[in-house]
């Protein structure tokens, strides 16, 4: 399976580096995600300018803009491979109820959702190193799971 992992608080962000961890056990997984903190940004795009992509010594990539824009680069052409699923988080943080509609971690879910099979927003209400230990575990358990519940194309779960 081929994931691309990205989120709204940005590529240093602790939740992703545990969710990568976990998902690199048994995929090939490639995060893309913004450069810094965009909580909040909702499916906002980047028209304004040039997008910049930075990749780090971990072989995590940045992109200096909206989660949005780091999963469309990703799955348009930045990666050597069209991912399969995309998993946004571990946001640290409730996503719940209206928060859902301006979450740039459910937007970034939600352009994965062009590829076909679900994608997935992961969110913790704690925001602890344990607490987003144990998201990341939950994630994992539920992922290779996720084809069993024959949801349907585009969704977002």
């Amino acid at each position: 399976m081929t994931l691309l992992l990205s989120n709204d608080d940005g590529v240093t962000a602790p939740g992703l580096k545990y969710a990568h961890e976990v998902l690199s056990a048994f995929s090939t997984c490639q995060v893309v995600a913004p450069d810094n903190d965009c909580s909040g940004a909702g499916n906002s795009i980047t028209l304004s300018r040039p997008l910049r992509v930075k990749q780090h010594d971990n072989g995590f990539m940045s992109v200096d803009g909206t989660p949005t824009d780091a999963v469309y680069l990703a799955a348009n052409g930045l990666l050597p491979f069209v991912p399969e699923r995309v998993i946004s988080g571990i946001n640290a943080g409730p996503n719940l109820g209206d928060d859902v509609l301006y979450s740039g971690t459910v937007a970034a879910a939600m352009e994965g959702r062009f590829l076909g099979k679900a994608s997935v927003a992961v969110s913790s209400c704690g925001k602890t190193e344990a607490d987003l230990k144990v998201a990341a575990r939950v994630l994992a358990d539920l992922l290779p799971r996720l084809d069993e519940l024959e949801v349907p194309e585009g969704t977002v779960l």
